[in-house]
Parts: C-alpha cells; structure tokens; sequence
C-alpha cells in the first residue's frame, strides 16, 4: 500500500486509502489511460460500479498497472435492478467476469430502492460473495441510518462504508455522526460538488489563497478531516496529483467550520433523496 495516502480501516479490518479515483465517466481506452495515470501518481483506491460500464476498463487499467494487485483496493456497486437474491449473486459474479478479478476488495449496493424493498435481499447476496472469497469488505452507498439499521437487525451484520453525497454545500452532518458512532467509514461522492460553483466560491478561495493551496486541495483536506474518504474524478495527471496533495497543511479549526457552514437544505446536486429515490 502506498504510504503517501494515509490509509483507513475499516470495521471488518479491510484498510482502504483516505483519497481515491472516482471513475465516472472513464470509460474505454481513455479511461485506461487516465487510471493508469493515476495508479502511477500513488492512487491505490480506484472506485467503480455495474452501472458505469466500465469495470473492464477498471480491470484493464489494473494489468496494464506496474503495482501489484494486492496493493490496489478495487470498488464496484450492485445497480438496483438486480437486488434479488438470485440477481445479485449473478450480478457480483458478472462484475468480475467483467474486470477479469478474481475479487473486488469493496463492492456496495449502490442505492437503497425503498419502494422496491429488496435491499436486505441484495445485503445478504453481498454476504454470501465475501463468504465465498469474491469480496473483501461490503458496505453501501446512499443508505440513511433506518436502512442501515435494518441490515444489520436482519442480518447480524453492518456495513464497513457508506458511500454518500458529501461536498461543502452539502455536509451530511447528522449521517456522518451516525456512521461515527456505529463504527461505519463515510466515503464522499462527489467530493468537489459542480466544480464551476464551487471554483467560483470566494469563501473557500479565501482560505485557499491563505495556505497556498487550490481550492480543490482545501476541500478534500476538509473531507480527510471531517474523517471521510473522497473519491474525486479527473482524466488529467496534473488535477489527478493535485487531488491526492493535501497532506503537507491543515485546515484550523475556523476554517473547518467556515467550510461546513456553505451547507444548504436543498444542497444534493440532483436531488436524489435516498428516502424515496430509485436507482435501476
């Protein structure tokens, strides 16, 4: 494992880097390039999902990848379609016929889909894969504090990450306290929200001109204290590099708390509510 990125572990003991590469979007040759790129610049976490339709790209990049593959933490993400038991275990299983891995290290459900109410369904096909050696760690992504507890009341088991939407105008306070104190890990989708909004922000700017670093840095300095993972996409090596930098500064406590103050009530980006959004 890379020991530029501090690293993260996780309830069941899987350690995952505190930055990694979002992947949305990188697809085909150019995307190969562009995770190569990034495994070569130190990312070890490279994040992924059924519904990207690029999990052969993500294997391509890891035997193109001079780092072995023990030291690279791959994710994918079980699409909501496919939440039946029977589904979901084929669906794991074609992800990795897809990456040509012989394992995931982490793979999620991707949305709760409360109107279809399969997800305890699709948790334990997630249990049975780690069980049989095809996933390293399981978790989810999008599930408010009454699904996670319903998993684990059915199931005897919790989650290791929650992968959320997490960015300055949206600070998923009262769910970071959640996953804190239930020993869950929170990673941050979309770390830098709409990036034109957020590079157009005179408040962050401020602090970053005051530490000499990019906005971008500033906020994912931010999510590595609030203590979540982030995943922030770039195709380009030098905003790539840029990204995994924060770990030469800190932000003040003032500064923590001028950032987390940019929250708003309507602040989701597409306003998917996991309460009643459905993912497919």
């Amino acid at each position: 494992m890379n020991k530029a990125i501090p690293e993260v572990t996780l309830n069941d003991g899987v350690t995952v880097p505190a930055i990694g590469l979002g992947t949305y979007k990188l697809n085909g040759n150019e995307g190969v390039n562009a995770i190569t790129s990034a495994i070569d610049l130190g990312y070890r976490l490279i994040d992924s999902a059924y519904n990207y339709e690029n999990e052969g790209t993500i294997g391509e990049a890891v035997r193109r990848s001079s780092v072995p593959r023990q030291e690279l933490r791959i994710t994918s993400k079980l699409p909501g379609r496919y939440q039946q038991y029977d589904k979901a275990v084929k669906t794991i299983q074609e992800s990795l016929y897809r990456a040509n891995l012989d394992y995931y290290d982490v793979y999620l459900i991707h949305w709760p889909n409360p109107k279809q109410d399969l997800y305890v369904e699709a948790w334990q096909a997630l249990i049975d894969a780690k069980k049989w050696g095809f996933i390293r760690s399981i978790g989810v992504c999008n599930f408010l504090p009454e699904h996670l507890e319903r998993l684990e009341k059915e199931t005897g088991v919790r989650p290791s990450m929650n992968q959320v939407e997490l960015h300055p105008f949206f600070n998923q306070e009262p769910q970071r306290k959640w996953h804190e104190e239930n020993n869950i890990v929170t990673e941050s989708w979309s770390p830098l929200a709409r990036a034109y909004d957020v590079f157009q922000n005179e408040t962050i700017k401020n602090i970053a001109d005051k530490h000499n670093k990019t906005i971008s840095q500033v906020i994912l300095r931010w999510h590595y204290q609030l203590g979540a993972v982030s995943i922030p996409k770039s195709a380009s090596p030098q905003r790539q590099l840029e990204n995994i930098s924060i770990f030469d500064f800190a932000l003040n406590a003032a500064d923590m708390e001028t950032i987390s103050n940019l929250t708003r009530p309507d602040g989701r980006l597409h306003d998917q509510d996991p309460a009643v959004y459905e993912e497919f």
